[in-house]
């Protein structure tokens, strides 16, 4: 029996997530996908790297329910993931001007909501689908979406876009890579590794490109 601890250590591991919970592993990956994309704080959870993990383990995620196609476990994610933007979005759009006022905690640095609204700032409604693809953006992007109050409409066509866009992706890679080289599931700590470091590479380039032009600059 675990307890909480070692349940949360264990929680960014997403192999384990399938391993252990089986059954109910889907429930789960579907909790932590709302999770990430409708709080501020999910931006703390295993996101592209649980996705890629769920097209492993795809095989399994259909047994366990009900036999439906792989094909409808990827769209059963992607609509939790739209739900997961549309109550991001209503938090940024009730209590965004509050965010912005709260003090940094372990679950909540104010920089990542400022980085967000840059990032929404040059790339407009399609941040919401690059967003995706970005870990910390992917959680606040709807976020700020909200707190300047953009059109809902805009708004849900470019976060069905984005949800379909990056489920559909990344969790077909998995299954297909996986069909292709099955022992793939042997080396699965480096494949993730390799995934959070390409995903997070570019958030690391641009702020060392900002931190040489404000050198240069003064």
């Amino acid at each position: 029996m675990l307890d909480l601890w070692d349940f949360f250590q264990h929680l960014f591991n997403p192999r384990w997530i399938f391993l252990y919970f089986g059954k109910t592993a889907l429930f789960v990956l579907l909790a932590i996908v709302f999770a990430e994309t409708g709080f501020f704080i999910g931006f703390l959870l295993p996101g592209d790297s649980l996705l890629f993990t769920a097209g492993i383990f795809g095989e399994d995620l259909c047994k366990n329910f009900y036999n439906v196609p792989f094909f409808v476990i990827i769209l059963i994610v992607a609509g939790v993931a739209i739900l997961g933007n549309m109550q991001g979005y209503w938090l940024g759009y009730k209590s965004g001007k509050l965010l912005y006022k709260k003090k940094d905690s372990f679950l909540f640095k104010k920089k990542h909501l400022i980085l967000a609204k840059l990032f929404y700032n040059k790339y407009k409604t399609t941040a919401l689908i690059m967003s995706r693809f970005l870990p910390v953006f992917r959680s606040f992007a709807p976020i700020v979406a909200g707190v300047i109050r953009i059109s809902f409409k805009k708004f849900m066509v470019y976060n069905i876009i984005g949800a379909l866009t990056w489920t559909f992706s990344i969790m077909l890679a998995g299954h297909y890579l996986d069909k292709s080289f099955p022992e793939l599931k042997n080396h699965l700590e480096w494949i993730i590794l390799l995934i959070v470091f390409t995903t997070t590479l570019p958030i690391i380039l641009k702020i060392k490109i900002k931190k040489k032009a404000k050198k240069v600059l003064t």
